[in-house]
């Protein structure tokens, strides 16, 4: 069968062969080469069979430069009066999930899929409990308990489970905006650095703020709902980010530490690795996000989380957040784990598999130095604060992969690659990724450098809207 664009699909180039063996990946479009990963283990299953996955995105590009790929955002039909792909805007993660799992299209084409294999694997970036698919008889999640991911992305939740195991920063709970301004109003006067507020769940910045006075407060306040988490926001030189694996409450997989790059405080815009904090501060970062493993463990969660910090002017290590999914950068850990492994060891979405499926890991699992700097890499996330018009468009580059190799082995000096640019031509909304930048080097002024050349070429493609 093939997957015809309609009201519901809006881009398609798949068409179903079942002499392969297939799985589904459904999320954004950036960790789509995250399943190369994934075949590879699915393979032993398959066994003879080529095994293939059909990508389902919500991502609205002029163009696909990516196979087997399923486009579904109903978010289109609201910001789009003719319904045509002229406009690109995000969805939210509920939203495409639940549209995915209702989609007629999809389930019919599972149905044919399972015709002929016996059982279906959805990989997710994210899991989130709207996707419902895996009700479907021999249907199943490749990825963490979806109820217990939305518990432990809960943040009033997090710093109930983890006080006690770490430094933290002071903070207070709030169950309404209506009480939050009661509640800081003695907090400005004490915590002159500032006081972060975030509702329940935020990622990247939204849904959450910094405030260094009242009225931010009480502006903020008023158009987000509780509870939220009031925090101390303390100074501080570095935010490390650690990304990890979990397979049961003993065992604990550390990928490596990276330093995210923050902007007005509290807006998540990419990372660099290695991680600047001193080596004794790394083998905190590590102990503190093995405990933080060993309990997401114990409460049943298995797959890929990664844990944010922030280090503060002092040297003190105080834990931020866990985030119960895949990181933005598991991609390029994966690549930097390539680099740093024997030829053959799993890289963290098969980790991940092992963990689902058999509450292990395989036996050539092989956890890479906390100190690996033979290569040093930096993403920038290019996403969008108002609406603007794409005049211009740069071609999406394949090959961040072999860069990886590349530097490694100084046949490169450094590299940069422009991914998933949406393309000329496009009204992008606010919130919207228009493109990301992945800079490989072996110094990181290098990096820095092709992170700088990315980010100009990106703006030479928008105007005002």
């Amino acid at each position: 069968m093939d997957i015809h664009k309609g009201q519901e699909i809006l881009f398609s180039n798949f068409s179903y062969d079942p002499q392969i063996y297939y799985f589904i990946y459904c999320g954004d479009v950036k960790a789509y080469y995250l399943n190369t990963f994934v075949r590879r283990v699915l393979q032993k299953k398959a066994g003879q069979r080529e095994v293939c996955f059909i990508a389902v995105i919500p991502d609205i590009f002029t163009q696909y430069d990516f196979e087997n790929i399923i486009v579904i955002n109903p978010s289109i039909q609201e910001n789009c009066i003719d319904h045509s792909l002229d406009c690109c805007c995000r969805i939210p993660g509920s939203e495409f999930m639940q549209a995915v799992s209702k989609s007629p299209a999809i389930r019919k084409l599972i149905h044919a899929i399972l015709k002929n294999q016996e059982e279906l694997y959805i990989s997710l970036f994210e899991s989130i409990k709207e996707m419902c698919l895996d009700e479907i008889e021999r249907v199943s999640i490749l990825g963490p308990d979806k109820n217990l991911a939305e518990k432990w992305n809960n943040k009033i939740f997090q710093y109930q489970q983890i006080m006690g195991l770490m430094p933290m920063a002071e903070h207070y709970f709030c169950d309404e905006s209506s009480s939050l301004c009661a509640m800081t109003n003695d907090l400005h006067n004490r915590w002159q650095d500032g006081i972060f507020i975030s509702c329940s769940y935020s990622a990247a910045g939204a849904n959450s703020l910094i405030s260094k006075s009242k009225e931010e407060t009480e502006n903020w306040g008023r158009k987000k709902n509780g509870p939220f988490l009031v925090a101390r926001f303390i100074p501080h030189t570095l935010d490390p980010t650690v990304l990890a694996v979990v397979a049961n409450e003993d065992d604990v997989y550390i990928a490596g530490v990276a330093d995210q790059v923050i902007q007005d405080g509290n807006r998540f815009v990419g990372s660099i690795y290695p991680s600047q904090a001193s080596p004794e501060q790394k083998k905190l970062l590590l102990q503190y996000t093995v405990e933080i493993g060993k309990l997401l463990g114990k409460h049943g969660y298995r797959g890929i989380f990664g844990c944010d910090y922030i280090i503060a002017d002092d040297g003190t290590i105080y834990f931020i957040e866990i985030n119960a999914r895949k990181q933005g950068t598991t991609l390029e850990f994966c690549y930097t784990l390539e680099q740093a492994l024997p030829d053959g060891a799993p890289m963290l979405p098969e980790l991940e598999y092992y963990a689902v499926t058999e509450n292990a890991f395989p036996e050539n699992c092989v956890e890479p130095s906390l100190h690996y700097d033979e290569i040093c890499w930096g993403t920038h996330n290019y996403k969008l604060q108002k609406e603007m018009q794409t005049t211009g468009y740069i071609p999406h580059n394949p090959y961040a992969r072999q860069s990886f190799e590349k530097v490694t082995h100084g046949r490169l000096r450094s590299d940069f690659v422009i991914l998933e640019h949406v393309g000329a031509g496009l009204k992008v909304m606010p919130g919207t990724f228009l493109a990301r930048v992945v800079a490989i080097a072996k110094k990181r002024e290098d990096v820095a450098s092709g992170l700088r050349q990315g980010v100009g070429f990106i703006e030479q493609t928008i105007t005002e809207a």
